[in-house]
């Protein structure tokens, strides 16, 4: 009978396996999504986010830190909405119409030309972020994705992507997060010196 690892060993197995991700994670992506960010903050446009499970997390945990954590004295705000917040709202809509029009109907009646949707999806082809994105494009809106495996749908139809190397959907998701921390971070330090940070 093979011997089963041990706990230390699967943790030290899992975050090899992380540090190889992030070791190959394509940063020239970072930069795109930083400055576009940058730009819907000075316009004052709006930017709403959506996924499904833990990305539905990481998407609120990315809207809060865009609207807060990289806040920057004589800079207005970041408009940041996440679609995944108002169950009520959301309920609604998957019982009178399907799961897949979520986003899509929570998204209609607020996107305008300009404004920044992103796309959380570690497959790439959850079919309610891919609909909230083919709306947002209709409307004008830049398009951001982040996904892993090899992007699926999703990785074809924005206008930024970034892909994890990864084919563990907790690890895509574990550098999901990290790529939005490092992206607040970088929004907060491009933003002004260190007297005018907040």
């Amino acid at each position: 009978m093979e011997k089963v690892q041990s706990i230390a060993e699967l943790a030290k197995c899992y975050l090899a396996q992380v540090g190889e991700s992030l070791a190959r994670l394509p940063l020239e992506k970072i930069e795109p999504i930083v400055l576009r960010l940058e730009e819907a903050r000075l316009r004052r446009q709006q930017v709403f986010i959506c996924g499904n499970g833990g990305s539905a997390a990481t998407a609120s945990h990315f809207a809060c830190d865009l609207a807060k954590g990289a806040m920057v004295l004589h800079k207005p705000p970041i408009k940041a909405f996440p679609l995944t917040d108002s169950l009520p709202l959301l309920s609604a809509w998957a019982n009178d119409l399907s799961y897949e029009e979520v986003f899509a109907r929570k998204l209609a009646p607020w996107v305008q030309a300009g404004d920044v949707v992103i796309g959380i999806s570690g497959s790439g082809n959850s079919q309610n972020v891919l609909n909230a994105l083919r709306l947002a494009k209709e409307a004008g809106a830049t398009t951001i994705g982040l996904t892993g495996f090899d992007g699926g749908k999703l990785k074809g139809m924005v206008d930024i992507c970034l892909v994890v190397p990864s084919r563990s959907m907790e690890q895509i998701e574990d550098v999901h997060l990290l790529v939005c921390h490092l992206t607040t971070t970088c929004l907060r330090e491009i933003g002004g010196t260190l007297d005018e940070r907040v």
